[in-house]
């Protein structure tokens, strides 16, 4: 046995139904299309969703509530998670929670959230923090400085494996 003598197993390539051999076979004289119109010519084809002209389900659907102009979506990142990465006395900026893997650049950048305890004194400079959170940090002789939205990080970096596994997630 050798590569040219292999054969796919039976039924494995199914062959196609061949069209337009005359009455006696099933598909016959006008191949299953139907008397003229459209569909019955070559080259036919229809965009996606459209329903013969009637007005297609997703324009009669009504659209619901706004985008805000203004809405800055930010990167959330939890106390716990910042005791697990960084040091003692560490300078944590939005910038090296995005670098350690534990948020990803969004443009209203990083809010801390208070899940967990704060065991370690942390200089944390963020775009936001919870009221939780920041009692936390400072109670454990850290400090909170708030950055302006406008302030943002990296654009368009993703988290990282490395920052996923730190972040207390398994990878598959």
């Amino acid at each position: 046995m050798d590569l040219a003598t292999l054969k796919p197993a039976a039924g494995a390539r199914k062959k196609r139904k061949r069209v337009g051999l005359g009455r006696g076979c099933t598909r016959g004289k006008t191949c299953g299309r139907g008397h003229k119109g459209q569909k019955a010519r070559s080259g036919y084809s229809r965009p996606p969703g459209f329903e013969g002209g009637q007005m297609p389900l997703h324009r009669r659907l009504p659209k619901r509530g706004f985008r805000h102009r203004d809405r800055h979506p930010q990167a959330i990142v939890n106390v716990d998670a910042l005791m697990r990465v960084f040091d003692e006395g560490a300078e944590v900026s939005a910038e090296a929670i995005v670098q350690a893997g534990l948020a990803d650049a969004v443009p209203g950048g990083v809010k801390v959230l208070g899940r967990g305890e704060a065991t370690k004194a942390l200089n944390v400079t963020v775009h936001a923090v919870t009221a939780s959170a920041r009692a936390k940090i400072e109670a454990a002789g850290g400090r909170v400085t708030l950055l302006d939205i406008g302030t943002k990080g990296p654009k368009h970096k993703r988290r990282t494996d490395a920052g996923a596994a730190l972040d207390g997630r398994e990878e598959a």
